[in-house]
């Protein structure tokens, strides 16, 4: 068995058991990366990697066995026989220089969340398994107040990263029109995430209004773009997930790793860049750490705080009303009701999208 190795972060050393140990298996693009690879890449990816997790509560993707294929992420704190995990609560065992911050989920319930606040933090992440770290989009000096827009353009079935990149195209456009200045990056498969640092004025659901406005004004604007709420409505067009600027829902951050052959990045780029990229699948733990030889694209990203004012406008200014929330939150108020369209009967909720009892 290969001894401990060390990483340097930051001013610390972090100690990695198992270092040998593949985590990815080798694919034609890629050699088996090693958990020390990926400890040692989140600490070359660091400052980078601290721009979009610092001073944020930051769940954990925890993938200790590695990432094959068949092997399951959990879905539920019930769900037992899954590989791999989220972890929202700080594992136990953490280092004494790794800080914290309570979160209260839609539920009310609370919990202590990791705070990154240097970059042996997640360096230490990866050491208990971590390869996608999901920033919530607050610092902990607030942490009901957003200081970020996610707009998720997740392609549906029939739809792929080249229709993705299209629309982002379109959303670049808006944006600008808006005084805006969003920042790209793919997903780490076949979706695209642009980010928009706001003002921490705006409370969630506020956010997430503006998200669903600027989804519509896209919808406007390219026939191949959706806010349906369910599947079943989407047809093969690119869906602006709203949902994801929702309280406890959280996107892949920029240089997390996504479980997937090849130990494909989340990795943030220029438009000029994004409007050339035709297989995201090349950026990857290989790949990735030149790009950052030259400059971070995100360098800029937190220079400029915007208003949110343009955005809500377009909530209110366009039709459609309140969307449905995710299931696992409460009802929400004005929210249409939570059953599939194709399965409804109109005659058993009433105008609030509430059920009515027979």
């Amino acid at each position: 068995m290969a001894k401990d190795a060390y990483v340097a972060a930051g001013d610390r050393e972090v100690r990695i058991s198992s270092p040998d140990r593949v985590i990815y298996e080798a694919t034609d693009r890629t050699p088996a990366i090693t958990k020390l690879d990926v400890c040692e890449f989140f600490a070359t990816v660091g400052a980078g990697l601290m721009r979009a997790l610092g001073e944020r509560p930051t769940a954990l993707e925890r993938w200790p066995s590695g990432v094959r294929e068949g092997y399951r992420l959990a879905t539920s704190t019930t769900q037992k026989d899954a590989e791999a995990f989220y972890q929202k609560r700080v594992p136990k065992g953490a280092p004494d220089y790794l800080e914290t911050v309570t979160v209260t989920f839609p539920s009310g319930r609370t919990a202590d969340e990791v705070c990154p606040t240097e970059a042996a933090v997640p360096v230490w992440c990866a050491q208990m398994g971590t390869l996608t770290f999901h920033p919530w989009p607050v610092r902990r000096a607030d942490v009901d107040r957003p200081d970020e827009l996610r707009i998720d353009l997740d392609p549906q079935p029939g739809t792929g990263f080249a229709d993705a990149r299209r629309v982002a195209a379109v959303a670049d456009e808006l944006l600008r029109e808006l005084g805006i200045v969003g920042y790209p990056k793919t997903s780490g498969n076949r979706g695209i995430h642009i980010y928009v640092r706001i003002r921490p004025e705006w409370s969630f659901e506020e956010v997430r209004h503006a998200a669903i406005g600027f989804g519509r004004e896209l919808e406007r604007r390219d026939g191949g773009v959706t806010t349906a709420w369910w599947k079943e409505e989407r047809g093969q067009r690119i869906f602006v997930d709203y949902n994801q600027n929702n309280r406890d829902r959280t996107i892949a951050s920029a240089y997390s790793l996504r479980p997937r052959p090849g130990a494909p990045v989340s990795t943030p780029l220029t438009w000029a860049e994004l409007a050339e990229l035709d297989d995201p699948r090349g950026l990857n733990i290989v790949t990735v750490p030149d790009r950052l030889a030259d400059a971070d694209p995100w360098a800029g990203i937190d220079e400029v705080a915007h208003e949110l004012t343009p955005l809500l406008r377009l909530w209110e200014e366009l039709p459609g009303g309140e969307l449905n929330f995710p299931p696992d939150y409460p009802k929400m108020p004005g929210e249409p009701p939570r059953v599939q369209p194709s399965k409804k009967v109109a005659g058993h909720w009433d105008d609030d999208g509430n059920r009515i009892e027979r």
